[in-house]
């Protein structure tokens, strides 16, 4: 089990002024967060990081409610990553911050927090015993194959995000151009999911699935209500790959509430 420490932390930086915040500003004021970030975004990169935001505060709730080290180390592992990898990123650009725009702090006080509760996680999983998973459903290969497809999928897009130099520019399957800062940024939420869902394959039970699954499922839900407030701005006809962006979510979203209607939340 968590510590009552680790998960008030928790549901501090996912629920409270962390996440929750910071993502209901990006996603349900777009225009105005836009114009307001730590660097250069459109409306529909703000929404889209607000999707992130707020999937990841509804994954931290689910994830410190179960608070059970044995089941939700998928999610706790993404939630790190993502903060790592994210932070990494501002890094990388600092010298685009636009440090005068009130999102700035509110977006590096949530991905310094973040780092701070990833380190922490870490000291409390070591530190705290571990139950065992309590299930009769096991993990059989055909699981594993959908994990590793998902791994190989998702991860090619974060290591592409992660290292292309104008792929972003082509809006071959993103309506808009990304700038490098952009493309960093989506690459790396990318490839903290991949690397997250890894140690799944290696599972006995359904358990931890089943509970990253539910966790997760905000993520594809508001990230893709996010693309359909902008389905404008997508050309099917002359940029047909754009389907592959509502696709993928779709695609995934839909298998994904299949197993949990079917097999429970873990």
């Amino acid at each position: 089990m968590f510590s009552a420490s680790f998960r008030l932390l928790m549901y501090l930086v996912g629920v409270g002024v962390g996440y929750g915040v910071l993502g209901a500003a990006l996603f349900l004021a777009p225009d105005w967060a836009s114009g307001h970030f730590a660097w250069k975004v459109s409306p529909l990169v703000a929404a889209t990081i607000g999707g992130w935001c707020l999937g990841n505060a509804y994954l931290a709730f689910v994830t410190a409610r179960r608070a059970q080290w044995s089941v939700v180390y998928a999610s706790v592992s993404y939630l790190a990553l993502f903060g790592l990898f994210e932070a990494w990123v501002v890094w990388s650009f600092r010298p685009r911050l636009i440090m005068s725009n009130p999102l700035t702090w509110l977006y590096l006080g949530t991905l310094a927090a973040n780092v701070a509760m990833a380190a922490y996680g870490v000291i409390d999983f070591v530190r705290q015993p571990k139950s065992s998973v309590r299930s009769t459903i096991p993990m059989t290969p055909i699981w594993r194959v959908y994990a590793v497809a998902f791994i190989a999928l998702v991860g090619f897009l974060g290591l592409y995000g992660i290292m292309t130099q104008t792929g972003g520019q082509s809006r071959s399957i993103f309506p808009e151009p990304l700038s490098p800062f952009n493309l960093r940024s989506f690459g790396a939420f990318y490839l903290a999911l991949a690397l997250s869902v890894t140690p799944l394959i290696f599972t006995r039970r359904l358990n931890p699935v089943l509970h990253h699954g539910f966790a997760s499922y905000g993520l594809i839900v508001i990230i893709t209500i996010a693309g359909l407030r902008y389905l404008h701005l997508f050309d099917f006809v002359q940029r047909p790959l754009g389907l592959l962006y509502f696709g993928a979510y779709v695609a995934v979203g839909a298998v994904v509430l299949f197993v949990l209607l079917k097999r429970g939340t873990g």
